[in-house]
């Protein structure tokens, strides 16, 4: 189970004990009705559906929804099933994802379309969407228009990123929206749909959504940071795993966009298929730990948190509050 004691969930740990208390049975009963959400009668589906959830989690968006919840009442009814809905959509899109980044590992196993095929995959990232969707009607017309509006903007990010930014774009920039609208779209829903069920008063709705894209922002970014800085497995992935599948993540790109000549030897290995020579992508792994590339997205990954937690300004003090400001922390902490 996930429930929230000792360090937490993520290895936060929260000050107020109440909150602890309710949160961590929320995301109990979060956990039982996602693994209800993922059975079926046909024993295949049933282990194909469930195949990234029993593989682990951070389960960060759930807590989202219980915490922007607590800011108002997060007993009320649907918070629970507004939490469920939303991982329901995260686990899909990693099926999906799996398969367009041609991914072999996931969260320390095998992924989907490795152990199975991409149309095993991508079928049942289907199916978990139509869990959610199922879960998602009983919450009210509203929150069904919320989440059409989630999953365009999160298609278009994933579109976007499949195209590269053009001829006129800055890749920075772009790298920066394809970010808000594959991650930061569901992450700012959470804490909408945990504001709203939680009855949160109507003028703090938007700034815990606002909270909630910033924050979705910045612990992508620190994932990106992460996956280059960490000597272990701590994402499900082997570090520089982004690196040798190609794909340009902040520390990256602020590299080559850079033109200092002491940085011309990693900018060559950038541009080089990095993915067959372990001696090469070591070497770059090496190289983009210590550039300037990483202190820029260092940087970026700070001004972020340091929004986010200045949306919070409108928010009442108490237990939640404090808590959002914790995860504003986390998330640049993490990194180190």
């Amino acid at each position: 189970m996930t429930g929230v004691t000792g360090q937490g969930v993520l290895g936060v740990e929260f000050a107020d004990a109440e909150l602890r208390s309710a949160v961590g049975s929320g995301l109990d009963q979060v956990e039982d009705l996602l693994r209800r959400s993922l059975s079926s009668t046909d024993p295949f589906v049933k282990e194909a559906s469930r195949h990234l959830f029993l593989a682990g989690g951070k389960r960060f968006r759930p807590l989202l929804v219980l915490l922007c919840a607590a800011v108002g009442d997060p007993s009320r009814p649907g918070v629970v099933a507004a939490a469920v809905v939303v991982e329901l959509t995260h686990l899909a899109t990693l099926y999906h994802d799996d398969v367009m980044d041609e991914a072999v590992v996931r969260r320390g196993a095998p992924s989907a379309n490795t152990r199975w095929d991409n149309t095993v995959a991508i079928l049942t990232g289907d199916f978990l969407f139509a869990r959610a969707s199922a879960i998602l009607a009983d919450l009210g017309p509203e929150a069904v228009r919320l989440q059409a509006e989630t999953f365009e903007r999160l298609v278009t990010g994933q579109i976007r990123e499949t195209v590269g930014p053009g001829a006129d774009d800055e890749p920075v920039e772009h790298y920066l929206q394809v970010v808000a609208e594959k991650t930061g779209s569901l992450i700012a829903t959470s804490a909408r749909f945990g504001a709203l069920f939680g009855g949160v008063d109507a003028n703090l709705v938007e700034a815990l959504t606002g909270y909630g894209e910033l924050i979705g922002i910045a612990f992508q970014l620190s994932d990106d940071i992460i996956d280059i800085a960490s000597e272990e497995n701590q994402l499900g992935k082997m570090p520089g795993t982004d690196l040798r599948e190609g794909i340009r993540t902040l520390p990256t790109l602020h590299t080559l966009a850079g033109a200092d000549p002491a940085e011309d030897r990693l900018r060559d290995l950038l541009s080089q298929d990095l993915s067959a020579d372990d001696a090469l992508h070591a070497e770059a792994l090496a190289l983009l730990r210590t550039s300037p590339g990483m202190d820029h997205a260092r940087d970026t990954l700070a001004t972020y948190a340091r929004r986010a937690r200045d949306t919070l300004v409108e928010i009442p003090g108490g237990p939640a509050h404090d808590a959002l400001l914790v995860l504003c922390d986390f998330v640049v902490e993490r990194t180190g």
